[in-house]
């Protein structure tokens, strides 16, 4: 058994390279291998956002505060609220953020291939985004 107290491990910022705006990232867990799972808080200030991305083994979001949006290639863009559960298939091209105005967290949770949870794709567009 092990446990990971809440504050032991450092918050990061949401690099610029893969994110659109103010975004926060607190690893939650990462177990060594065999386990390919990977988890983390995520929060996005009103506005921010992911890129365009995919997961091998696809990812579950767990909205804990806030309210988003979210969208699949070729899909209308979704709220999502506080409660909420989201499930992205494997390589659904997706991204995810808070509304233009209010701040969105959810736990992210998703599986490792060759040790990368996710392959990034291109920026969101203010425009897809809907502002």
């Amino acid at each position: 058994m092990e446990i990971i107290r809440s504050g032991s491990q450092p918050s990061g910022k949401g690099p610029a390279e893969y994110f659109t705006g103010t975004v926060r990232i607190d690893p939650l867990m990462s177990p060594p291998e065999p386990s390919r799972v990977a988890m983390a808080l995520v929060t996005f200030e009103p506005g921010a956002r992911t890129a365009w991305h995919t997961h091998p083994f696809g990812q579950t979001l767990i909205v804990t505060a806030g309210a988003g949006w979210a969208q699949r290639e070729g899909g209308e863009r979704q709220n999502i609220n506080q409660g909420d559960v989201i499930y992205f298939a494997p390589q659904e091209k997706h991204w995810h953020g808070a509304t233009a105005t209010t701040a969105m967290s959810h736990i992210a949770i998703q599986e490792k291939l060759n040790g990368s949870p996710v392959e990034w794709m291109e920026h969101v567009t203010d425009q897809q985004y809907g502002l």
